[in-house]
């Protein structure tokens, strides 16, 4: 399953990156990596509680980071 991770910098200059197939998994950084690396770590760990309590399959997953500006 392929996630797509989004990202857009607020107007207070934090950054916001969200996994927008999996829904509340965002997070703010003061950097684009920063808020990258913490929505991604928080879509592995929303996946792992999934399969955990059998409310998912295994499956071979992607996180599809966007393009460098």
């Amino acid at each position: 399953m392929n996630y797509r991770l989004e990202i857009e910098q607020e107007a207070d200059g934090r950054w916001l990156a969200e996994v927008v197939d999996l829904a509340g998994v965002m997070a703010y950084g003061d950097s684009a990596e920063q808020a990258m690396a913490k929505a991604e770590a928080l879509a592995l760990r929303v996946l792992a509680d999934r399969l955990e309590h059998g409310e998912a399959r295994a499956t071979d997953i992607q996180i599809l980071l966007p393009a460098a500006a």
